[in-house]
């Protein structure tokens, strides 16, 4: 079955989102250079990867501090795909002492950039475009990606492996990190999702469902127009969560626009979007022991 319930979501919350608020991501890398840099940032150094699956070879970008070994962090991007401001955020991520891989995750059908350079999602093309994409991932595939992402990172020297690993998801890859967290359970300790479409559905391979597999701490952070369409979400994971004794943070964020984190977005909401950062650093420093 395709992740239909995770993309009717992800396409009913961003329908109402006007050409200038969900538009033009030209100003992408300058948006995403001007993020602010720790004062102690740590020297990186990334990379453009191949990483072989049993269906085909994933492009990626890794990025990782210069020296030592460093918890790993794996960044399921959203459906505008693997792009400069992703690489800008795993760096800052890096920069804090973490190894990150970013990923394509339509590497099945195109490498990377698999949006066009201006993304307008209400041009009914293109929107049709991202969204054909979109549909050729499925739960199996989720999954499947995450054990090759997850072996991928294991193997390499900057990654430490004593310590678990971290895994995020904005948009359409929120329900990838409940899948992640849920596949890999003993690995992973801290989930994020930023702006996740279809985390709670009706039906019966609902990412929430997932929730008593996983041992991962999370965080959730919801846009208040996406809370405003499904206001119960919520609460149904906060109650997951607790019922399964998992620690979580799972806030609304006022003002926000579903696709507000990344900073090419023209949701992008800069005071909130380093909040959220700020309470991904701070879950990953408490969870990844």
């Amino acid at each position: 079955m395709c992740e239909h319930d995770d993309l009717d979501e992800f396409a009913r919350r961003s329908a109402d989102l006007t050409r200038r608020q969900f538009g033009a991501m030209a100003l992408g890398a300058g948006l995403a250079a001007a993020l602010p840099r720790l004062a102690d940032a740590a020297q990186t150094q990334g990379s453009d990867v191949d990483i072989k699956t049993p269906d085909g070879i994933a492009d990626a970008y890794f990025v990782h501090p210069t020296n030592g070994k460093h918890p790993a962090v794996l960044i399921w991007p959203d459906i505008f795909g693997l792009r400069p401001a992703f690489r800008d955020m795993a760096t800052r991520l890096a920069e804090s002492g973490y190894a990150v891989l970013v990923i394509n995750p339509f590497y099945r059908t195109k490498r990377a950039p698999t949006a066009p350079a201006n993304p307008d999602f209400n041009d009914p093309p293109t929107r049709q475009a991202l969204m054909t994409l979109a549909g050729t991932l499925t739960p199996e595939t989720a999954v499947t990606d995450a054990k090759a992402f997850v072996a991928f990172l294991d193997a390499q020297p900057a990654v430490d492996l004593k310590r678990k690993m971290g895994t995020t998801g904005y948009c359409m890859g929120g329900p990838f990190v409940m899948r992640t967290a849920a596949a890999f359970p003993a690995r992973v300790g801290a989930g994020a999702t930023f702006h996740g479409s279809g985390l709670v559905t009706d039906k019966p391979d609902s990412p929430h469902l997932l929730i008593p597999e996983m041992k991962a701490h999370f965080l959730i952070a919801i846009a208040e127009n996406d809370d405003s369409k499904q206001p119960d979400a919520k609460d149904v994971l906060r109650a997951s969560f607790a019922k399964a004794r998992l620690p979580a943070e799972v806030e609304v964020y006022a003002g926000t626009m579903h696709g507000w984190c990344p900073p090419d977005s023209h949701v992008y909401d800069r005071d909130q979007a380093e909040k959220a950062w700020s309470r991904l650093l701070a879950l990953l420093k408490t969870s990844l022991a």
